[in-house]
C-alpha cells in the first residue's frame, strides 16, 4: 500500500525548505517522512479533544507548544486548527529549522521559536493555552518550567508525561498525579484534572 502524506503540511515543507536552502552547500535532508498520514496516539487525541471543547467558546486562539520535536501533537493541532496562532518553542536548532520551513512555505500561523522553557522571557499572558507533552519528564528543573508556563498561560497548561517507568535514558523523572498537582496548584493553577490514557498522565490545569 502506498503511504499517504499530510498533502497540505507536506507542501508547504517543501515550498518553504526550497525558499531557505536553494542553492546551499550540504542543506539539511528534505524529511518528508515527518508527514506521513498515521493514527493520532491515544495521549494526541485527548489533548485535541479537549481543545476541540474549548475553542469555540474563544479560550484557545492562541497557543504555544513546548518542545514539538518530531511533531507528534504538533502537526495534528495544525491539521485540526488550521486557523489557530500556534507558536512551537523547542531547544533544539534543528527542530526549529524544520517547522520555520513549514511557515516559510505557507503555514503563517505557526511561529517557530528556539528557547529554553525554563528561561524563555517572552511577555506575561501571551497564550490562551500552553501545552507541554512529554516535555517534563526530560527536564532537571521543573520548578522553573512550572512557574514560566503559568506566567505565559491565560487559560490553561496542557501536560502529559509517562505515568510508569520505561528504559529511555532521558527520562529522568517520574510523576505521580499526586506530584503534578502539588507543582502546579502551589505555583498559581486554581485546579487540575487528569484525562485517563495509557501509560500516561494526561493533566489540565486552569488559571
Amino acid at each position: 500500500m502506498k503511504q499517504q502524506y499530510v498533502t497540505i503540511l507536506l507542501d508547504a515543507y517543501k515550498r518553504g525548505y526550497e525558499i531557505r536552502y536553494r542553492g546551499i552547500a550540504n542543506a539539511p535532508e528534505l524529511k518528508d517522512h515527518y508527514f506521513k498520514v498515521k493514527d493520532d496516539l491515544p495521549r494526541v487525541q485527548a489533548v485535541l479533544g479537549f481543545l476541540h471543547g474549548i475553542v469555540p467558546t474563544g479560550k484557545c486562539q492562541t497557543l504555544l507548544d513546548v518542545g514539538s520535536g518530531r511533531g507528534v501533537f504538533l502537526f495534528p493541532l495544525l491539521r485540526n486548527f488550521p486557523k489557530m496562532e500556534v507558536t512551537s518553542l523547542d531547544i533544539l536548532p534543528h527542530r526549529t529549522e524544520l517547522l520555520q520551513c513549514l511557515h516559510d512555505g505557507g503555514i503563517d500561523n505557526l511561529h517557530p521559536v528556539q528557547a529554553d522553557i525554563c528561561t524563555w522571557d517572552a511577555p506575561d499572558k501571551s497564550f490562551d493555552v500552553v501545552t507541554m507533552l512529554e516535555v517534563m519528564e526530560h527536564i532537571g528543573d521543573t520548578e522553573s518550567v512550572v512557574k514560566n508556563a503559568i506566567r505565559l498561560a491565560r487559560n490553561y497548561i496542557i501536560v502529559s508525561v509517562p505515568s510508569k517507568p520505561d528504559d529511555n535514558p532521558e527520562h529522568i523523572h517520574l510523576f505521580s498525579d499526586e506530584d503534578l498537582e502539588q507543582l502546579f496548584v502551589e505555583n498559581g493553577c486554581n485546579k487540575v484534572k487528569f484525562m485517563s490514557v495509557t501509560n500516561h498522565r494526561v493533566m489540565v490545569a486552569s488559571l
